[in-house]
């Protein structure tokens, strides 16, 4: 592997190994893209991608087909997923695969030429058919700029993202701009921070490269703790060399020569990919000394954790990188003046060094025009966001999209709506720290502004939608349960007010509250807002304030009727059995754990509710829907 030197030998490296990636026409080869990121493999990718490979040199065919393992392709609910890609330029997405319909596919598609549709990936609309994950509205009303390599290259090898344009962000960086110009195409740029609170990027780098010190380092979070999150994953899965060359740039623009990635030891496939790219980068020259032969030095290693949540907070996650407990430090001083062992540091996400590359090869104003401008709400949103869509959705993925658009449009067009007839009731984006969208606000434009102005907050990007069998109570003391969990216990605020409030919350939900206690959540949340060491205690109120704002009648109908409008709080529901429906079969008898339910063969039963544990089995084993949920 020789070193790369100029923008030359980068064209080189392009020139040889883009037409693996976009067939030439007269090359008669074909390219099969498996997704083969933690999502795939747990769907059953692995044994796929080997049916694969096992038809094409049964064939003979190794000259004629290249077998690719990718990142995430997306569309979460689709997989195992592959893609066909000819050199035509034809794009063909396979869906819900397993070995056996993997062998049917090559042989019809690789061997025969025609692609087998029943396999593909299935309407667009009522009256036509998609043959492509571009097809789809899923797809087409995306903008992507994080995951432009995702599901497309190989994330093991960095001659493919070379192909792409890979690494000539850091050329530029290094031969045509000062520290101070890529301080500022980032300030131009707008980006704002994609790890929840969106402080803008480039005065974070502003105010690093100010510091005085001999040592400085650059640091990135990809400890992704929300429940339902997994954008920064999928990236790294998918396309480790962008947060690579993005970390690089970060750090000739603030003069380090040494970074971290500070990465959830959960997530093996992402830890061995960027090992490997890690160790790639360094072979070419990309990383280590005298980086394009410009003096320029940068070393990068990565750390584990331990799953600890606080640990996404940034002067936590440095405490625990330099192997200690991982707690929170007070600001100020702020890392970008005493950081990482003191000195100063900067510390992004996974998502907005994704962004990075592409800024500084585009510009700032490619950048900026996307998205949402200053209004009297705040200061705009500019650029994409990716959000890990999931809960009751018809479509379940990776959405990437221009800042601005509408709740209504990625829940209806993108995600393709509610399933099963049901209605839409919230939706919780930001995760533990994050708030409620009640149905009346699905037309919001998401931006950072907009969300804070109606009580949530962007977040790192999970969006949980909910539906009508959702209790909202039950929600916000989950969320609230995890981040008591979580919390790390230094400040009393967190440590003794959050438990305050999950004990409120248990009251209520067992029917034993009062209407007083809404007070006293709302009080308590307040001071633990104001007086919390770090963001995880300052916004850990977000969920119970959000669905209080938004959804109060359902609080009220917990502690004044001892009802739960959505059945789901156990103490406050009882399984019925309808006499009119019941026929006697006794199946619900049967499989009831407690022995609750009575009644003769053909004759109507009885649950007897005091035994009875409100475990929902005999609702699930009755197949003339006579037992329901009151």
């Amino acid at each position: 592997m020789a070193v790369i030197t100029s923008l030359d030998a980068l064209e080189a490296i392009k020139a040889k190994y883009i037409g693996d990636i976009e067939l030439p026409a007269d090359s008669g080869k074909t390219r099969i893209v498996v997704g083969r990121a933690t999502c795939g493999d747990a769907a059953g990718a692995g044994p796929v991608f080997e049916q694969l490979k096992k038809d094409i040199d049964a064939k003979g065919f190794s000259e004629k087909v290249e077998l690719i393992a990718t990142g995430c392709v997306g569309i979460c609910q689709y997989e195992p997923v592959f893609e066909v890609y000819g050199c035509d330029g034809s794009r063909t997405t396979y869906v819900n695969m397993d070995a056996e319909k993997a062998a049917e596919v090559f042989e019809g598609h690789i061997v025969g030429g025609n692609a087998v549709s029943k396999y593909t990936i299935g309407p667009v609309s009522e009256d036509s058919e998609a043959a492509s994950l571009e097809e789809t509205e899923f797809y087409k009303l995306q903008k992507r700029i994080v995951l432009h390599n995702c599901g497309i290259i190989d994330p093991e090898k960095i001659e493919e993202y070379i192909a792409r344009d890979g690494y000539k962000a850091i050329f530029k960086a290094l031969t045509e701009m000062t520290p101070e110009d890529v301080i500022k195409v980032m300030l131009d740029s707008g980006l704002r921070g994609r790890g929840g609170a969106g402080f803008p990027t480039g005065r974070k780098w502003q105010f690093a490269y100010a510091s005085k010190g001999d040592k400085k380092y650059v640091c990135c979070n990809a400890d992704e703790g929300d429940p339902g999150a997994f954008m920064d994953r999928a990236v790294l899965e998918g396309d480790p060399h962008a947060v690579i060359e993005a970390m690089t740039i970060a750090a000739y623009a603030i003069g380090s020569d040494e970074g971290y990635i500070y990465v959830r030891a959960e997530y093996p496939v992402a830890i061995k990919r960027l090992q490997i790219a890690i160790e790639q980068a360094k072979g070419y020259g990309l990383l280590g000394e005298n980086i394009f032969g410009t003096g320029f030095n940068f070393d990068l290693k990565l750390r584990l954790g331990a799953g600890a949540f606080v640990c996404g907070e940034e002067t936590a996650l440095m405490t625990s990188i330099e192997g200690k407990r991982g707690e929170p430090r007070p600001r100020p001083p702020f890392p970008a003046v005493k950081g990482l062992f003191g000195v100063p540091t900067i510390l992004n996400n996974v998502e907005t060094y994704a962004n990075v590359a592409q800024i500084i090869l585009k510009g700032a104003e490619w950048f900026s025009a996307m998205g949402t401008k200053p209004s009297d709400k705040g200061t705009g949103s500019t650029g994409t966001k990716v959000f890990a869509l999931g809960g009751k959705i018809a479509h379940t993925g990776l959405v990437e999209i221009p800042m601005g658009t509408t709740l209504s449009t990625v829940l209806n067009e993108i995600g393709g709506g509610v399933p099963g007839g049901k209605k839409f009731k919230a939706a919780q984006i930001g995760g533990p720290s994050g708030g409620c969208i009640p149905a009346s606000q699905i037309d919001v434009a998401i931006d950072y502004d907009n969300l804070t102005s109606i009580g949530a907050m962007m977040g790192s990007g999970g969006l949980i939608v909910m539906d009508e069998d959702n209790c909202m109570v039950d929600i916000a003391r989950y969320f609230l349960d995890f981040t008591v969990d979580e919390s790390c216990g230094q400040c009393p605020p967190c440590r003794t007010g959050t438990q305050r409030m999950l004990e409120l919350l248990d009251k209520i939900i067992a029917g034993n509250g009062e209407m007083k206690d809404l007070d006293k959540l709302n009080d308590l949340a307040g001071y633990i807002k104001d007086a919390s060491l770090c963001g995880l205690g300052q916004t850990a109120p977000n969920p119970v304030l959000s669905t209080i704002r938004y959804f109060r009648d359902e609080y009220v109908a917990h502690i004044v009727d001892k009802k739960c409008p959505a059945h789901v709080c156990k103490d406050l529901l009882d399984f019925v059995i309808d006499p009119e429906k019941c026929i006697g079969c006794t199946l619900c008898k049967r499989s009831c754990p407690v022995s609750a339910i009575s009644g003769e063969t053909r004759k109507p039963h009885v649950i007897d509710r005091e035994k009875c544990i409100k475990c929902g089995a005999c609702m699930t084993a009755c197949r003339f829907g006579a037992i329901s949920k009151q």
